[in-house]
């Protein structure tokens, strides 16, 4: 702790962003490098806490509370603080492959749980370990690093977002050789293909780490579709181990039954978010959606929400709007949410800024549930029909709400995005394995053992577990290489 008053004395100070009404006008990262003694200064906050919660990684009341790949935050603060910055870089990697993501899309459930933030606003951990990495790739210190020897045993991993492409790493470091299978064109999962250019550039910050790693001696196949292209039974005589890594990338309907729901015009968010993504990258991508000129309504509140409010503002639409059935959340912790759990508090992330900037107001509206799509004579969507609800009077044996009498109304949409999560993985990979579900539907395999009832065979990532954070998908993606190795060779050294 090299500034011991520095929690008291300096204020926190968020990273800087480009100006809403400037970064709408295109596809570039709208986060800005804060000045090196600006991060000092914030890295001088940390207390260097006799037991530093922000590297816990737990869950508390359902929600990360902590980091899930227990980052040595405290030490790598200090080392920043110092001016160390290999030295920051060479403890963030000790425990991230890929800390370039995390300090870009992690909601930073470190800054929840840190202890300053009982009493003030948290060390900004997130910015700080985002600007360590970017300095590591500007210094050149980040470059290849393949096995000083290999094992003569083969890895293939299904699937390339974090959790795939961090059991990759971890496997080929200790010394396997791994196939990763991806039935995109291009290697990355939801991070090529579910997160916008705006918050995370694919080819100067995904595609770099891609490079890396083939480099290192990782082999990437993509366009190959698992279970149709190559059976997975091929694949697991052909490797000495199969790690799943599909992510869930079923989505949600809850409204399959509403009526209306079949009118053209209605979208699953990632129908509209990967082929937009691809068009930024210069391609011509099939199942093109634009919202140039049309009246957006995103149902979904969540972080997939708040992308199709940018991209939607960033193709040209008239206006957009946010229906959440959820209740506003408090602009400070309650007391039925205490430290350390995560916050859930009313936050602002870019999109709303961008919509406010663009339109004059917040576009969400909480509290509402959809009751119908309605339609005109061609079959398009042009509208919705919704209800305010009320969650402190639930329903005896029914919902945890109640609709508020007479208040139904109508709001004007001709393109509506269900933002609504996923329920699990397609099936058609572990039908094929014969890998047991569990009762989610979701791959049946043990948290810290990741093994399915088949011999050789591991599932790790949002496959496992579910719908989650990318950091809770690269601590699988590391869990499931140690418990791989171990498989492979009797023992493990993998942390």
């Amino acid at each position: 702790m090299g500034n011991p008053t520095g929690f008291k004395t300096i204020e926190r100070q968020n990273a800087p962003e480009r100006d809403a009404k400037l970064r709408i006008l295109d596809w570039k990262e709208f986060h800005l490098d804060p000045p090196e003694e600006q991060l000092r200064d914030q890295g001088a906050r940390c207390m260097d806490c006799g037991v530093p919660f922000c590297h816990t990684g737990d869950l508390m009341a359902g929600m990360a509370t902590g980091c899930p790949i227990n980052n040595l935050i405290p030490e790598w603060n200090d080392l920043v603080y110092r001016g160390r910055w290999r030295e920051a870089l060479d403890r963030l990697h000790k425990t991230n492959n890929f800390p370039e993501f995390t300090g870009r899309v992690c909601p930073a459930p470190c800054e929840g749980s840190c202890v300053l933030g009982i009493i003030e606003p948290p060390v900004a951990i997130k910015s700080i370990e985002c600007a360590i990495i970017d300095k590591g790739f500007e210094e050149g210190w980040v470059v290849p690093n393949p096995p000083e020897k290999r094992t003569g045993k083969t890895v293939a991993v299904i699937g390339s977002g974090p959790a795939g492409l961090a059991a990759a790493a971890q496997l080929n470091q200790a010394g396997h050789k791994v196939t990763v299978y991806e039935r995109d064109d291009r290697i990355g999962g939801l991070l090529m293909y579910g997160i916008p250019n705006m918050k995370l550039d694919k080819a100067e910050v995904v595609q770099r780490r891609v490079d890396i790693m083939e480099a290192e001696g990782i082999k990437f196949v993509t366009s190959c579709k698992v279970g149709d292209d190559i059976t997975a039974d091929e694949l697991k005589k052909k490797f000495d181990a199969v790690v799943l890594a599909t992510g869930a990338t079923a989505p949600n309907d809850f409204f399959a039954k509403t009526p209306g729901r079949s009118l053209k015009g209605i979208h699953f968010a990632m129908d509209f978010l990967r082929p937009n993504t691809q068009k930024v990258m210069g391609d011509s991508p099939k199942g093109y959606i634009s919202a140039k000129g049309k009246k957006v309504l995103v149902i979904g509140g969540g972080d997939t929400g708040t992308d199709c409010i940018g991209t939607s503002i960033r193709q040209g639409c008239e206006k957009v709007v946010t229906f959440e059935i959820v209740p506003q959340p408090p602009g400070e912790r309650t007391a039925s949410n205490p430290w350390p759990q995560w916050p859930r508090i009313l936050r602002v992330d870019y999109g709303h800024e961008e919509a406010e900037a663009k339109f004059g107001d917040d576009p969400r509206q909480f509290s509402i549930q959809t009751l119908e799509f309605v339609g005109d004579a061609k079959g398009n969507v042009k509208s919705i029909k919704a209800c305010k609800v009320d969650w402190s009077k639930p329903v005896k044996n029914g919902p945890p709400f109640s609709v508020v009498p007479n208040s139904e109304f109508e709001v004007e949409a001709d393109l509506i995005f269900l933002a609504l999560g996923f329920k699990g993985p397609e099936p058609t990979v572990a039908e094929q394995l014969g890998v047991e579900f569990d009762v989610r539907g979701n791959y049946q395999a043990e948290h810290e053992q990741y093994t399915t009832n088949v011999d050789g065979v591991f599932a790790a990532g949002d496959c496992r577990r579910g719908q989650s954070l990318v950091v809770w998908a690269i601590n699988e993606g590391r869990g499931v290489a140690r418990e791989c190795d171990r498989y492979l060779m009797g023992s493990t050294k993998l942390p």
